[in-house]
């Protein structure tokens, strides 16, 4: 079998087929069969080792959820099987360092840990960090193999394994379903989305496709991924040739995170997609996320769809994390422009550039004390939740759920009283009256833009009103919540009934 499957692990259920492939002999051919109870197979396929890699593909019959069963392949004299086999819903979470917290670094950690043995049939498993300037057939290490979670391997040490938001979303959606749940962790800390992105999406957006070799130094002067520091806290690594500030830790290279660790990971059948990702393109090539990233979406989509034979979904459910906060009071505009981007400039997922995708808003959830730097809050349990009601909503169909906040459809000027009135989607609830949230775009040429703060006179069930007493020529425009740190924690001005946050928009 591949490196990536192991005994105790969750393979897709119905609808789709799971696919399971392996290394063997050039011409030989491979019996794969599926046991349950006693022994008794119940599925037997067959498949021939085909050049030039050697390798073997077997497409599973969609099975109802449950087990545990045994899977094992046969060429010859040659058995491999694996135990403890349930089948359920594969979710795979990527991303950067706030994808690699570990369980250990959340809040409310020690009872977070102690829950873990409540949770058997969430199946834990966690690629190591590797690169690779070409394209590999299998991963070359495993952090983390399929494993039934305890609080050792979900709190293994600081951005290692196991990914807190990972956990806990996996953990909600089995509380949700009833259905067992396998998790696939590969992340790195301080990576942008161009060193997770092919070829073809750099291709797309009309980036270099090689940037060169890069090397990485840490505080006492360690060199690249062999430092102690290299795995995943941004803060504690600096880039050779920029300020100490930047949070760039990991490879930069395009290519060489999908290389070596989507890449191989292409013929599993997948559920749905959790990323959380771009903070370290706050600081490259910012506004091109906009493209980025609904083609990184897209590319992935069509490589998994194609190497599981067509039975992952071709709108594999992708869900994210807007990006957080950093710091207070910074004049520098590119958190709330990258978060922007994140929604392909609509504001809103899923949107017609970015379906079947679904957005967790984090900019409430700031954390200035976190003593893993202000750049990793600890509240990863709203982040779980608010990814959970995506989930439900977009990868599981309940059409019944509210999961997002509260946007705005129109927005009407009073020029007379001086007022601006903007209706939302949905009824609003104001928890801040006087933040200073909203601004307009108070000039007589859109670019360059003057923004004067915009007061909030009055709430409505669904509209909000705000003063333009500062703006005495045109409004070109109107933004809300565009800054770094835009509100204090779970305190944005603007929620829905259900407390979820209305996102920021320009």
């Amino acid at each position: 079998f591949a490196s990536y499957y192991g005994d105790h692990m969750v393979l897709q259920k119905k609808p789709s087929g799971a696919v399971v492939w392996g290394y063997g002999e050039l011409g030989a051919v491979v019996t794969v069969t599926v046991s349950g109870a006693g022994g008794l197979i119940i599925m037997e396929k067959t498949a021939q080792v085909k050049g030039p890699s050697g390798t073997w593909t077997a497409v599973l019959d969609p099975m109802d959820q449950g087990g545990p069963y045994a899977l094992a392949a046969e060429q010859g004299l040659e058995n491999v099987t694996l135990r403890d086999i349930y089948f359920g819903d594969v979710w795979l979470c990527s991303g950067q360092s706030n994808m690699a917290m570990t369980v250990l670094q959340v809040a409310n950690a020690s009872q977070e840990l102690a829950m873990a043995s409540r949770y058997p049939y969430v199946r834990i498993f966690a690629a190591a960090p590797a690169r690779s300037d070409v394209e590999l057939e299998d991963l070359e290490r495993i952090d983390l193999p399929w494993s039934i979670p305890t609080a050792e391997n979900l709190g293994h040490g600081n951005f290692t394994y196991f990914s807190a938001v990972c956990w806990l979303l996996g953990r909600s959606l089995y509380e949700a379903l009833g259905s067992p749940i396998g998790l696939m962790e590969v992340a790195w800390g301080g990576t942008p989305i161009e060193a997770w992105s092919s070829r073809r999406v750099l291709q797309e957006c009309g980036l270099p496709e090689d940037t060169g070799r890069h090397i990485w130094v840490g505080k006492g002067g360690e060199e690249g991924p062999q430092s102690s520091l290299w795995r995943g806290a941004c803060f504690n690594l600096k880039p050779a040739y920029t300020s100490p500030h930047q949070h760039l830790s990991g490879p930069q290279t395009p290519s060489v995170l999908w290389n070596a660790m989507i890449h191989p990971l292409l013929n599993m059948t997948l559920q749905g997609v959790a990323w959380y990702q771009g903070e370290a393109n706050t600081l490259l090539h910012t506004d091109q996320y906009n493209c980025t990233f609904p083609a990184l979406i897209a590319d992935w989509r069509r490589a998994f769809h194609a190497g599981s034979a067509g039975q992952t979904e071709p709108l594999l459910p992708f869900g994210f994390v807007q990006l957080s906060t950093y710091r207070r009071q910074t004049a520098d505009d590119s958190f709330a422009r990258l978060r922007w981007h994140q929604t392909a400039d609509l504001g809103v997922v899923p949107n017609a550039r970015m379906p079947s995708t679904f957005m967790a808003v984090a900019m409430d959830l700031g954390d200035e004390h976190s003593p893993y730097g202000s750049i990793h809050p600890r509240d990863k349990q709203n982040v779980a939740r608010r990814l959970l009601l995506g989930a439900r909503a977009v990868a599981y169909g309940d059409k019944d759920l509210v999961f997002q906040g509260p946007y705005p459809t129109r927005a009407i000027l009073e020029v007379t009283r001086g007022l601006l009135n903007v209706t939302y989607s949905q009824e609003l609830v104001c928890r801040q009256r006087d933040a200073q949230a909203f601004e307009v775009c108070c000039s007589s040429q859109a670019s360059p833009c003057r923004w004067l703060l915009a007061p909030v006179v009055a709430v409505g069930s669904r509209t909000v009103t705000l003063a333009l007493s500062g703006c005495r020529t045109l409004v070109l425009g109107l933004r809300y919540a565009w800054a770094e740190w835009p509100c204090e924690y779970l305190a944005c001005p603007l929620y829905n009934p259900q407390g979820l946050p209305a996102p920021p928009f320009l």
